[in-house]
């Protein structure tokens, strides 16, 4: 089976595993949640990967600094999201720190990769 180019970047491979937790997170929000901060946490969250993968297909290295920019913007929304579910009692303080440091893990690796892009 052929692996593709984006699946080698450790950042995507992070991305993925932060899309595990924030599911497995999710799961004990309130159910009245589900078409809010659930559901737009897990799609911020996979937002994060799956630009990754997309922009990994472009041609230019400005392209894909495109796509590993609109990452960074969906690592904020994750961030911003979980700010707000931890100030509505939906995260416990040990498991806001926990994705928030993942979260920042991320976002630095991103920043690395989108300047090696526009290098």
């Amino acid at each position: 089976m052929k692996v593709y180019s984006f699946e080698k970047l450790m950042v995507w491979q992070e991305s993925k595993n932060l899309v595990k937790d924030i599911y497995r997170l999710t799961k004990s929000f309130p159910s009245e949640e589900r078409f809010g901060l659930i559901s737009q946490l897990r799609r911020a969250s996979v937002s994060i990967a799956s630009n990754l993968a997309e922009g990994t297909s472009r041609k230019t290295n400005k392209d894909k600094a495109h796509f590993t920019t609109i990452s960074f913007s969906s690592a904020m929304e994750v961030l911003n999201q979980l700010i707000i579910s931890k100030e509505l009692n939906f995260l416990s303080e040990k498991d806001y720190i926990l994705v928030r440091e993942k979260l920042e893990k991320i976002t630095n690796m991103l920043n690395a990769l989108r300047n090696s892009q526009l290098k």
